[in-house]
């Protein structure tokens, strides 16, 4: 089996990001993005979507962590893309329902292609909080939308309920990763591309 990795480096004037990834690891990970939060959350993805996954960035976090966490974001889809290659004998489809304690989130995922991102239930002001001192609530749907864009699948997320953001954010992540990890593996019943236009 060809290996399903990739590196990828990103040298902006805001960020410096080194990214490589493994989809077919077993969830090992090496996170340094200087977001504490952040790295707890990588850090969570890549050991529920059994994704090995080393990221070292550095950035202007000091006018705000913005400009590092979208870059990550932007970083990790591109190298996504770039491991499925023509996505041959993906299974393509992946869903989860996952809770933390108070907080429920669902994600399904379509590695087909088409970018899109739907995003909802987070409860009103979340996206105004600070979790960890760094990382505000709004920055949870733009890292998916740049994950999304650049690895060119669909996401459909939910938060079903919630009242900790922390919790909020992380079963957010966990839902992803999970419904992420069943849509890259390969499926032995499965013959070629799963489309039936012949790519995804």
């Amino acid at each position: 089996m060809t290996p399903r990795t990739a590196t990828v480096s990103r040298a902006t004037s805001e960020s410096r990001i080194e990214l490589s990834l493994d989809l077919d690891g077993t969830g090992r990970s090496q996170i340094s993005t200087s977001v504490p939060f952040f790295d707890h959350l990588l850090t969570a993805f890549a050991k529920h979507s059994l994704t090995d996954l080393t990221v070292t960035a550095e950035g202007d976090t000091e006018i705000d962590v913005h400009h590092t966490v979208e870059d990550i974001g932007i970083a990790l889809g591109r190298a996504i893309a770039q491991a499925l290659g023509d996505k041959s004998g993906i299974a393509r489809y992946g869903d989860a329902l996952v809770p933390l304690d108070e907080a429920l989130a669902e994600a399904v995922v379509d590695l087909s292609g088409r970018p899109y991102l739907v995003h909802s239930g987070e409860p009103g002001g979340f996206e105004f909080h600070l979790i960890g001192g760094h990382f505000t609530g709004s920055m949870v749907r733009h890292v998916f939308e740049a994950i999304a864009y650049n690895a060119a699948m669909t996401v459909h997320l939910t938060v079903r309920g919630g009242r900790d953001p922390h919790h909020i954010a992380e079963a957010e992540f966990k839902a992803f990763a999970r419904a992420f990890r069943q849509a890259k593996a390969l499926d032995p019943l499965v013959d070629g591309i799963p489309s039936t236009k012949g790519a995804l």
